[in-house]
């Protein structure tokens, strides 16, 4: 591809548009282009295709290393509907590395959280915020609460590397066991599109789950996750129901 010199929009969002293009149609299977082989294929400068590829990297599709080839990587983690989900799980069962960066961690008053448990509003709740990453690349931002009688003694874990519902068994706490969930697209404002790393305006997802046990709300969660790396999934058999995974 041949890119327009004479278009308003700068040659590196040109060169990031059509790599994208090609990196979702697959066509990188034997590894990513170098730098060298961009500017020459495209015919551009050094500084065109570094931006071009810093965004690329940033959204997590290629990782590089001193002396290798780039590598292109998963495009999207995947939530398979009408199943309890664990972020965690997916993630590292993608081969890549889960961490969190908790922003908050602790006993607190949500009203909106209290009144969705089935709680006064006043009620003491274990809230739990963090920025999730997967690769070092921020994947979603997400809230959880959970009552403090259930979850309390969660207080001083290090979330870091860990799961919500792996600690919960851990002390001996049943994980939900059923649910549900809303989710609906957004556009992601300023604020989250920084943590997030994606330049707005940018698309989202926000996931809304009511977590059960034995039929009583337990945890209420909002995740905000970045579209472009995240798919959701069905599975159905051949009389249309759907079929857990």
């Amino acid at each position: 591809m041949r890119l327009d010199r004479t278009s308003a929009e700068p040659l590196w969002a040109q060169l990031h548009a059509d790599l994208l293009r090609r990196l979702e149609a697959g066509e990188f299977t034997h590894g990513f282009p170098a730098e060298a082989e961009l500017r020459e294929e495209y015919a551009v400068s050094r500084h065109t295709v570094r931006e071009a590829l810093r965004r690329i990297r940033a959204a997590g599709l290629v990782r590089s290393g001193r002396g290798r080839r780039s590598e292109v990587l998963a495009t999207t983690i995947e939530q398979p509907l009408g199943t309890l989900y664990s972020m965690f799980a997916e993630v590292e069962s993608r081969g890549m590395t889960q961490r969190s960066q908790v922003l908050s961690a602790g006993l607190t008053r949500e009203g909106r959280a209290a009144d969705a448990l089935g709680l006064a509003p006043e009620s003491e709740l274990f809230g739990l915020e963090r920025l999730r990453l997967a690769d070092d690349v921020p994947l979603a931002h997400d809230c959880v609460w959970m009552p403090a009688a259930l979850a309390g003694v969660l207080v001083g874990t290090d979330f870091t590397r860990t799961a919500l519902y792996g600690e919960l068994e851990r002390h001996g706490i049943p994980r939900p066991d059923g649910g549900h969930e809303r989710i609906a697209a957004a556009v992601l404002d300023e604020d989250f599109a920084a943590l997030l790393d994606v330049p707005p305006p940018a698309a989202g997802l926000v996931i809304e789950r009511t977590g059960t046990l034995q039929g009583s709300p337990v945890e209420c969660r909002r995740t905000t996750v970045r579209a472009d790396r995240y798919a959701l999934t069905l599975s159905f058999d051949a009389d249309g129901f759907t079929v857990g995974r």
